[in-house]
């Protein structure tokens, strides 16, 4: 009967760092591998570096997009914007022009 009352003593000691153990074990897992926890801030962080990589090249793209649009406005027309647009659309050209033609993109 002794060494069940010794197990029950040392069981009552030991039983709060128990608990407290899984508890902190529990937090620290789902810190790590939760839904919101340090995996998902990576995975997150990464797509995020990928989003801002798009929208430099969008933003590359129609800021290219604009300055030829600036070109084709009547208070700043360029002639050769104009020239090249003519030969592109109408298949105009002057005479004595050497055109080559290339496959479109």
């Amino acid at each position: 009967m002794s060494l069940f009352r010794e197990i029950q003593r040392r069981a009552k000691q030991v039983a709060p760092q128990v608990v407290a153990a899984c508890v902190l074990a529990y937090f620290a897992y789902h810190a790590i591998h939760g839904e919101r926890g340090f995996l998902a801030y990576l995975h997150i962080s990464k797509e995020l570096r990928q989003a801002e990589n798009v929208a430099a090249e969008v933003a590359a793209e129609r800021a290219r997009m604009e300055r030829r649009v600036a070109l084709l406005r009547p208070d700043g027309l360029d002639p050769d914007m104009l020239e090249e647009q003519a030969r592109k659309h109408l298949n105009f050209g002057a005479p004595g022009d050497v055109i080559i033609l290339a496959p479109d993109n």
